[in-house]
């Protein structure tokens, strides 16, 4: 069934499965998913909430079971779930914990691959990419995906969601740390994510979709350089070019829909869903064409909209934006922070988000990306034992779908 533009959404997040005794990434979904449906199972379906497996064995998915029109109380239907899912991993010493990233987590001798249904596909990837490394083995996201019925509106929606992207990180930066280190980017998660497929470009492009408004140039200027690029790797023609495009936000026109891939994992579903409906409601301002026609969205440039992505990637909410003509998409006529932006957006949206999600949207945008907020809680202290207290604070964050306050 195909749904028109904002008419439905489907929200992915995934969490890492932690040792409770040694703090360390435990590898051990396929217990969790045995401890829920009695089998070794790749998929859970928990009513309105799916749970499944990822590439690596440590990280599991929680989802949407289909899309849904009711975003207002998904906080409260994934925290059930989270809660579920700590209590099942409680007999094997183990627990979720939320952000983008392990602090600790060394890819190089700790990475396990799902050994399970789709392992085949997997081991292809750890081929073709080496998935030792923090780009494939430590980066836990929020996936928003958004409907689109025909070729107008998916031109529509697209034109929008590549606007929008390069100044996410600014509000969704939550893995500033690798290995115990300052990794001086705010949004770390994105910058190895940029050059994870380095082997196979086409892959991920430049983050940024291309100029492509319709489903035929999609296909020519996206698919096709995948399918011809991939092909000497996949000699048994078991990948798709719907889970090859690595882009930050995909086209997934096996089901009608736009997945932004973008956002960090927060420390709860409570922010995760807030700053999922901004989205959502900042794309519906675009797309109207309240603020800038549909055909002026069109002639930016992916080149142009990965320097500014590249910038809030590195420093979030406190990047200066200087590009005149973006900040004119949002009639914005001087420069201003990246997270100064989104106030001037929140302030033109707010109208249609409820009370509830609206002050969680202004603890953030008070107190900084979950990543500034790390960073202030560690204080310069990158000791191990600082960063157990700190994570496991924010376990409990999750638990309680309670957001960090340093």
């Amino acid at each position: 069934m195909s749904y028109h533009l904002f008419e439905v959404f489907g929200i992915e997040l995934e969490y890492m499965l932690v040792n409770k005794t040694s703090l360390k990434v435990a590898p051990i979904v396929d217990e969790l998913l045995v401890a829920k449906a009695g089998a070794i199972t790749s998929d859970v379906d928990n009513g309105k909430i799916g749970w499944s497996n990822e590439l690596v064995a440590h990280v599991v998915e929680i989802k949407t079971n289909g899309p849904t029109a009711d975003l207002e109380n998904l906080d409260s239907l994934f925290a059930e779930n989270i809660f579920e899912i700590n209590d099942l991993l409680e007999p094997l010493n183990t627990t979720l914990w939320p952000t983008a990233s392990h602090p600790l987590m060394n890819p190089e001798t700790e990475m396990k691959l799902w050994q399970h249904s789709y392992s085949k596909i997997y081991a292809l990837y750890n081929r073709i990419f080496d998935c030792r490394g923090h780009g494939w083995s430590n980066l836990q996201s929020m996936h928003l995906n958004l409907p689109f019925y025909d070729d107008l509106e998916f031109g529509k929606l697209h034109a929008a969601v590549r606007i929008l992207l390069p100044i996410l990180p600014a509000l969704c930066a939550s893995s500033p740390i690798f290995e115990g280190k300052n990794t001086g980017f705010k949004d770390a998660r994105m910058h190895v994510y940029k050059t994870n497929q380095k082997e196979i470009p086409e892959m991920t492009g430049k983050v940024i979709p291309e100029q492509v408004f319709n489903r035929e140039d999609y296909f020519k200027r996206i698919f096709e350089p995948i399918n011809n690029a991939i092909k000497p790797h996949d000699t048994e023609g078991i990948l798709d070019h719907h889970f090859l495009n690595s882009r930050g936000a995909i086209a997934r026109f096996d089901r009608n829909a736009i997945e932004i891939r973008v956002m960090d994992i927060q420390e709860c579903p409570k922010a995760d869903i807030a700053l999922a409906i901004l989205v959502i409601e900042v794309l519906k301002l675009l797309v109207s064409e309240e603020l800038v026609s549909f055909e002026d969205q069109k002639t930016w440039d992916e080149d142009d909209l990965y320097e500014i992505f590249n910038e809030v990637i590195r420093d979030a909410e406190t990047t200066l934006i200087t590009n005149a003509s973006y900040l004119n998409l949002f009639d914005v006529d001087k420069n201003c922070s990246a997270g100064k932006l989104w106030e001037i957006l929140y302030e033109r949206v707010k109208d249609g988000i409820s009370q509830k999600h609206r002050k969680t949207l202004e603890f953030i945008m008070k107190n900084g990306s979950l990543s500034t907020r790390i960073l202030k809680s560690l204080d310069g202290d990158f000791s191990e034992e600082k960063f157990h207290k700190l994570y496991s604070n924010l376990g409990k964050c999750l638990l309680e779908n309670t957001l960090f306050k340093p």
